[in-house]
């Protein structure tokens, strides 16, 4: 090891962050403690060091640590469950089933995810690779997925393709036949619900000379994905899209991911009468820092308005129990995985909660190469090795683990023995927000 002295100050900052992130975050101040910088509306900081003491230890905080509401004074922070009288609640050694089916439609294979969750795209690029291989190994450990995002496959992936989604959007880098091939579900991104109109966007000094080779473009020029597929104005073309990828993996699922505009329902319905396995509602609330605000706050439909909409809809078409209805857009806890699932969801996928694990206070500097203080959603090779893998790999792994058990307390309390039981249960929930707080 080289002497100290002949250490650059970075590399000295780099190994002190190191040091304080695996003394455990356990240990940090309580709520009322925390600076005013730590989290936002919707992740308050009480949220963040919730999530922060389950990656921890992979269990659930003691009660008054538990914040299964933020502050946004919208969405999934003004519903709450209608919970069964105590003496009611199953048993806790009761059998409780999280599993949810990838594949309802009979062709293709059989895929079977241990909890409704799984991770969600983040491109090479926008996040480190560190990063990236942290969440495949900790899908891999949890028996379910998670997704590359538009940046490509990174060759360290590969020793976990079989737990690994792979993603092709219209700017189309780093799309390969070879990665195609690795992977059990594809997944055609249409749209995101934090920016939908506005494509992906990757500022010039992100798109370092690695990312630029995996994306096959010029490096240090920021990256623009169009919108929408410019081969892709109806469903014949969206079918065609399907059938690429069964040509070149049969075997393959594949996933539609799509924003929420106001016709999100006959969306929904055409991808499944193209052939898609899995349908995505991406919802307004998601994105990291990088995301415009304008945009989240005022495009897409807010995502607990989409999931009802789109699941009476597929059941009117008698097509709802042949599809698998997933929702994103600002999943923060259990118990917004529990509410979209009651809403109509089949199960959830997770994003920014997979990087608060990992130790992001949502301080919002995403979209600069050297902005995020934690090493998380930067290319910079100095900067990446404040998250170790391995470490990483285990703390979304625990996070995981808390989500599984309070799912299984909310069921519990709820008298339900499997997650498919909540599916579209809107009389288990009440509104409490407002004039009508604690009305249905």
């Amino acid at each position: 090891m080289a002497d100290i002295k002949d250490k650059t100050a970075e590399e000295l900052i780099v190994e002190k962050h190191i040091a304080n992130l695996h003394n455990g975050f356990a240990q940090w101040p309580r709520s009322e403690e925390v600076p005013p910088a730590l989290g936002d509306a919707r992740w308050t900081a009480e949220m963040i060091l919730s999530t922060w003491l389950m990656a921890e230890n992979g269990d659930l905080p003691i009660e008054t640590q538990r914040t299964p509401t933020g502050q946004s004074k919208g969405g999934f922070d003004l519903l709450d469950f209608k919970f069964l009288p105590e003496s009611d609640w199953l048993e806790a050694t009761d059998k409780i089933d999280l599993s949810i089916p990838l594949n309802r439609r009979g062709e293709g294979r059989e895929i079977e995810i241990a909890l409704p969750l799984y991770g969600g795209g983040m491109s090479y690029g926008s996040v480190s690779e560190q990063v990236m291989l942290a969440r495949a190994m900790a899908a891999k450990k949890t028996g379910t997925f998670t997704c590359t995002g538009e940046g490509g496959y990174p060759d360290s992936l590969v020793p976990y393709k079989e737990h690994i989604i792979t993603q092709v959007a219209t700017g189309m880098f780093g799309v390969r036949e070879e990665t195609i091939k690795h992977a059990p579900i594809v997944e055609f991104k249409y749209a995101q619900g934090a920016k939908p109109g506005l494509g992906g966007h990757l500022l010039g000094d992100k798109a370092t000379t690695t990312v630029a080779e995996i994306r096959e473009s010029v490096p240090w020029v920021s990256l623009f994905s169009p919108f929408p597929f410019h081969s892709v104005y109806c469903v014949e073309d969206h079918r065609k899209h399907v059938d690429w990828i069964r040509t070149v993996n049969p075997e393959a699922l594949v996933s539609v991911k799509v924003s929420t505009p106001t016709d999100v329902d006959m969306v929904a319905v055409g991808s499944y009468f193209a052939g898609a396995h899995i349908i995505h509602l991406d919802g307004s609330y998601g994105g990291t820092g990088a995301a415009p605000e304008i945009a989240k706050k005022n495009i897409a439909m807010p995502i607990e308005f989409a999931i009802p909409k789109v699941h009476r809809y597929l059941e009117g078409e008698n097509v709802r129990d042949q599809v698998t209805l997933i929702a994103s857009g600002g999943i923060r806890t259990a118990f917004d995985v529990a509410k979209a699932i009651a809403l109509g969801a089949d199960g959830c996928v997770l994003g920014t909660a997979d990087l608060i694990a990992i130790g992001c206070t949502r301080c919002s500097n995403c979209e600069r190469g050297r902005g995020c203080p934690f090493g998380l959603t930067t290319t910079d090779p100095l900067l990446s090795q404040l998250m170790p893998v391995e470490w990483g790999a285990e703390r979304i792994a625990n996070m995981y683990a808390a989500y599984a058990l309070q799912l299984k307390e909310i069921l519990r309390r709820l008298g339900l023995k499997s997650i498919g039981e909540l599916r579209g249960r809107r009389d288990l929930l009440k509104y409490i927000g407002g004039e009508k707080g604690g009305q249905d």
